[in-house]
């Protein structure tokens, strides 16, 4: 059984990690899916021939009319968006004393200014329609914060006050709001970290091992099913127990 048939699936960043896993998984399910790339064109192209029922668009999430179009496309095609999951995400690793003020920008308009752009763009159909559910990833980082990552972290947690706000605003209209917090998952973003890094981080995970996409869109799958008809305004975790 495809459980997201006749349903529509927005995914921003969705050509790598996570994002990528989303679009395969929801796929699967029978969900039309569009996700939103910002350069890897032919990556995206080679996902659209390989996957079904998938369209990606290319956007960035930092720029309001990038996202306000990303909508209006989707709208004339599919007339409705079911889903919204915001996953674009970038980070720029450095002390504060070393951190540039683009390091701090580019973090901060991508991850949660991007998660503002595309709700404000769909917020008006969710709400006509009565029913939508928007599932913002953030992390682990935006929780306990972690060194070199103050631009990041607070983005990260900047998305769990946004969500929380958001959720309450959107119940009276069956609108639900979740947020997915990931800990160290194998994925392009983390194989850049130095391997004393990592395998210090795994001595704090109490599962000795980092995570990977597919345990990440499950729950999001999960989230944006009816079985969490009940859920909004939530964090959820999916860190191996490094938050305990």
């Amino acid at each position: 059984m495809q459980e997201f048939k006749n349903k529509v699936v927005i995914i921003t960043g969705g050509t790598r990690g996570i994002g990528k896993e989303l679009v395969i998984k929801f796929s699967q399910q029978g969900a039309d899916v569009i996700f939103t790339y910002l350069k890897n064109k032919s990556l995206a192209n080679k996902m659209k021939k390989e996957f079904k029922n998938v369209l990606p668009i290319q956007a960035d999430v930092k720029k309001y009319e990038d996202c306000k179009k990303v909508v209006e496309k989707v709208l004339k095609k599919f007339k409705k968006i079911d889903i919204l999951v915001n996953n674009a995400g970038i980070r720029r690793d450095k002390s504060l004393l070393m951190m540039d003020l683009e390091d701090w920008r580019e973090v901060l308009d991508t991850n949660l200014n991007g998660v503002f752009n595309m709700c404000k763009a769909s917020i008006v159909w969710f709400m006509k329609q009565k029913f939508g559910c928007i599932i913002n990833i953030s992390s682990v980082s935006g929780i306990m914060g972690l060194v070199g990552q103050t631009n990041y972290s607070a983005s990260k947690a900047g998305i769990i006050g946004f969500s929380k706000a958001l959720a309450k605003e959107l119940a009276s209209y069956n609108i639900r709001v979740n947020v997915v917090a990931p800990g160290f998952i194998e994925t392009d973003m983390t194989k850049d970290l130095r391997e004393e890094f990592k395998k210090e981080m795994v001595k704090l995970i109490p599962m000795k091992r980092f995570g990977t996409p597919s345990e990440v869109a499950e729950l999001c799958l999960f989230l944006a099913s009816n079985k969490a008809s009940y859920i909004t305004g939530e964090i959820i975790k999916v860190d191996g127990g490094l938050c305990i």
